[in-house]
């Protein structure tokens, strides 16, 4: 089967089904695993190429909805008559359940059914240490600066909080993408800041900037230097990989609850 992935976790999703080598092409922002380097790619995740993947005759293509305006995508998909399936994923259950999916349409029924045992069994286990912790830690995402985006209760990222013994402090609001300003997070006071911006390396992020902004000296988790720098590609993509953001989350907030984070992906792990 000639498979094309156009969003990084679609990718991610197939490599955890052991099916990358069905993969004939890749969006731009594709990087994981390292094997998947070499492949063409069809450019960026919300403005893909329509006319290569046309022209590369896929026998199916992976879609999603996970960010806004990837429905242009889909669009053209079907007024090309393209074959492709469409994620649109917001919680951990709704990643296994594209799993299982995503299995059944390949033919991989039981490897997706053994990795979503494995999946749902170390949440379960993470769920169960997070409810031994005695002081949660209240916790600020930010997707992007300038304005302000913030995951609400319906994104994965309010989940991923609970498990690590912490809450997402903008998860009263209940839709998956929150628009804000600085003055509501200080308002909230969070005691952890987790940096996450969307499509920027970690090494062109600077926490300083943070401390600069008007009011940011009155924010606990700036007092207690609690800001954290952290890979987009483990918690902005719903694929398995939020496991290991997971474990290297936790870690940081909780050390004597947690498990220290070894960096391996717990589905993966020998």
């Amino acid at each position: 089967m000639r498979i094309i992935s156009i969003c990084p976790s679609n990718t991610e999703l197939l490599a955890y089904l052991n099916m990358l080598d069905h993969l004939i092409a890749i969006d731009n922002c594709s990087d994981w695993p390292s094997s998947i380097a070499h492949l063409p790619k069809v450019g960026p995740d919300l403005h893909i190429n329509m006319e290569k993947v046309a022209e590369l005759k896929p026998d199916l293509v992976l879609a999603s909805l996970s960010v806004p305006g990837m429905e242009r995508n889909v669009e053209e998909l079907q007024k090309r008559n393209i074959p492709h399936l469409v994620f649109a994923p917001n919680s951990l259950e709704d990643i296994a359940n594209d799993l299982l999916r995503l299995g059944e349409a390949l033919g991989q029924q039981a490897k997706a059914i053994e990795v979503v045992h494995r999946y749902r069994s170390f949440i379960e286990q993470y769920r169960q240490l997070a409810d031994s912790v005695i002081q949660p830690a209240r916790l600020y995402w930010e997707w992007w600066p300038k304005p302000i985006f913030t995951p609400g209760n319906a994104n994965w990222l309010s989940e991923i909080s609970r498990l690590a013994g912490g809450s997402n402090i903008f998860a009263d609001m209940p839709q998956a993408n929150v628009q804000t300003d600085w003055n509501e997070v200080v308002k909230r006071n969070p005691s952890h800041i987790c940096l996450v911006w969307v499509g920027v390396q970690t090494k062109k992020m600077n926490k300083e900037a943070v401390k600069k902004r008007v009011g940011a000296e009155n924010v606990d988790a700036v007092c207690a230097e609690r800001i954290y720098i952290l890979e987009e590609s483990l918690y902005c993509r719903p694929s398995p990989r939020l496991l290991v953001g997971l474990k290297k989350l936790s870690a940081l907030l909780h050390p004597s609850v947690f498990p220290v984070d070894d960096g391996q992906d717990p589905l993966l792990a020998k």
